[in-house]
């Protein structure tokens, strides 16, 4: 598996990056159903397009360790970072 994992979620892109991800978990307490732990304890995705934007950008900004980033249709990263608000 490569250490990274990324999807295209509505005008969203999503990246998981796999090396900094220590499994806390947080990303699975806001979107269950966008996120699980695989079986190293990673965090991978589940069904991101089934959760909605705002509650999937809240778990990707809970991550503690910041190894989920998302960027805009722009291209602008919103997460992590504060150039997007994120409700």
């Amino acid at each position: 598996m490569s250490d990274f994992e990324e999807r295209t979620v509505g005008e969203l892109r999503v990246r998981i990056d796999r090396t900094l991800c220590v499994g806390f978990g947080d990303c699975i307490t806001e979107a269950p159903a966008a996120f699980v732990l695989d079986e190293l304890g990673v965090a991978t995705f589940s069904a991101p397009e089934t959760t909605a934007r705002e509650q999937l950008l809240r778990a990707c900004d809970a991550c503690p360790v910041d190894a989920i980033t998302v960027w805009n249709a722009a291209g602008a990263q919103i997460v992590p970072g504060a150039c997007e608000q994120v409700p």
